[in-house]
């Protein structure tokens, strides 16, 4: 392995639980022994999971606007935008919301699965699974960030009131789990394999 601080290529055994391998040359860790990074990632999928029907079913906000309110899920709002003639917006709230979290969530329990399974089959093409999974992470926090540039512009120019509605919680609750179990993943873990050093 080599050091990503000073490139020195070492060769490192197999390490125990919560043992961590440091770099002869500079010092800095090199890995740490596998200290539960399956059973975290699928402990926050499986309570990302949890939480996920719930954050779609429920409305998210409320808006009050002159006496009238409404309350939308985020389907609810992507099939707003469609039907308002902003397609592409529609397809980007949909994709942020509800697509992009369900993908993410079957991904970690597939890498999970395989791991644990001591699969030695599309090693290349899960360790590909995991990048995208990195990559793709900053997109499912998109509406949040669209809904709180929302509530300052509404709240800014009190032309209406936006109270959190009971899918809010949820819904914050999928985007931290779900960003808590990719963390945790350790994607070392897919090349391993018990004797076998790294």
């Amino acid at each position: 392995m080599a050091c990503e601080t000073c490139g020195l290529v070492q060769g490192l055994p197999q390490l125990a639980r919560g043992v961590s391998a440091h770099c002869a040359r500079c010092g800095a860790r090199l890995a740490r022994g596998d200290g539960g990074s399956l059973a975290r990632t699928a402990a926050f999928s499986v309570a990302a999971l949890m939480f996920y029907l719930p954050a779609n079913l429920y409305p998210i906000l409320r808006l009050e606007w002159y006496g009238t309110h409404s309350e939308n899920t985020a389907l609810d709002g992507a099939i707003s935008l469609f039907r308002q003639g902003q397609p592409a917006i529609a397809v980007v709230v949909f994709l942020a919301s509800i697509a992009v979290p369900a993908l993410k969530l079957l991904a970690l329990f597939y890498l999970v699965a395989t791991v644990k399974l001591r699969s030695s089959a599309w090693r290349r093409q899960r360790v590909w699974i995991f990048r995208t999974l990195e990559r793709i992470g900053p997109w499912a926090m998109l509406d949040v960030f669209v809904m709180s540039v929302l509530v300052a512009l509404v709240k800014l120019g009190e032309l209406a009131t936006v109270v959190p509605g009971p899918g809010l919680f949820s819904f914050t609750a999928v985007v931290v789990l779900t960003m808590m179990a990719s963390a945790s993943f350790d994607p070392r873990l897919i090349w391993e394999r018990d004797g076998e050093p790294r």
